[in-house]
Formats: C-alpha cells, sequence, structure tokens
C-alpha cells in the first residue's frame, strides 16, 4: 500500500455522495477494485470493504468485515475508526452491548480527533440500551470542551448525570 493507493480511496470515497441508493453497488465495486491492488491478509482490504457495506447500508455485512480488519492487525487511526464503525454496526443490528464493551476502552485511550465520535457512538450505544443518563452525560462531557462558556458548568452537569439517582427527600 502507498501514498497513491491511499489517495485514491481518498478520492473514491470524496466521490460517494455521487452514488444514490440504488447505485450502492457501483461505490462497492470501486472499493473492491482498489482493495484487489492490496497483498494478501492487509487489513486494510476488509477494513475499506466494511466501511463501503456500512456506508451503503448494510451493517450486517459490515460486521464480519471490520472483525477480520482488526484482526490481521489493522493499527492506529483506522484501528480506532473501525472499531466506531463496528459499535456503530453492531447496535444497529441489535447488539449495543457489544458496542459498549467494544468502546468502554476507547475512553482511556490516547485522545485524537476522533474522540467525540467515540463518545457519541457510545452514547447512542448506552441509550438503545436504556442508558439515556450515561449517554448524555457523555455527549454533554464531548459538548462541554466545544464551548465559548460554560464549559466548566456542563463539564459539572456532564458527571453529575453519570452519578447514580440522589436518594429522594427524607421521610418518604
Amino acid at each position: 500500500m502507498d501514498q497513491d493507493w491511499e489517495g485514491r480511496v481518498t478520492a473514491a470515497w470524496a466521490g460517494f455522495d455521487g452514488y444514490p441508493e440504488e447505485r450502492a453497488d457501483e461505490f462497492r465495486a470501486v472499493i473492491d477494485a482498489l482493495v484487489a491492488e492490496l497483498p494478501e491478509g492487509s487489513p486494510d482490504a476488509p477494513f475499506e470493504r466494511a466501511c463501503a457495506w456500512d456506508s451503503t447500508g448494510h451493517s450486517d455485512r459490515a460486521v464480519p468485515l471490520y472483525r477480520e480488519a482488526l484482526a490481521r492487525g489493522l493499527t492506529g487511526y483506522k484501528a480506532r475508526r473501525a472499531r466506531i464503525q463496528l459499535a456503530s454496526s453492531l447496535r444497529n443490528t441489535g447488539r449495543p452491548q457489544e458496542g459498549v464493551a467494544l468502546l468502554t476502552p476507547e475512553l482511556d485511550a490516547s485522545s485524537d480527533e476522533l474522540d467525540d465520535a467515540v463518545r457519541a457512538t457510545l452514547a447512542l450505544c448506552l441509550s438503545s440500551l436504556g442508558r439515556d443518563r450515561e449517554g448524555l452525560s457523555l455527549v454533554l462531557g464531548a459538548l462541554a470542551r466545544h464551548l465559548p462558556r460554560y464549559q466548566r458548568s456542563m463539564a459539572d452537569y456532564a458527571r453529575a448525570l453519570a452519578e447514580p439517582d440522589p436518594p429522594g427527600p427524607a421521610g418518604r
């Protein structure tokens, strides 16, 4: 894999919106042709194919490919993307608990531009499990860093939401 290949993949994805839903198979064929250029066993191959299936509405087809990419040793930024996207696909296929298990360790990973995507996707998985307060806490905590004012207040509210409900008034 080289810069030229990466550039062509980036260009293919930049043109993704030009493929209407009824031509999704054509877009996947473009990605498959690029993937065919990779060496045998490349973790990028199942990753790019998973992304193409996922982006064209087939989370069920994407899940095993994301798993394969990670099992083949996908690393770094792409591995983090794969975990986020896999968690989302797991949620979409009725397995949000697996998504929570996959993304929870990412909260302690080295910080990068995907931090908010981790929190947003984890929040969706938590919501699917009826754990809306925890999910809202994650989203508010992520949002607080971007606000021009009220960062500390919103961060405090986020922490309070993650705490167990306080006991009711005495005597009840």
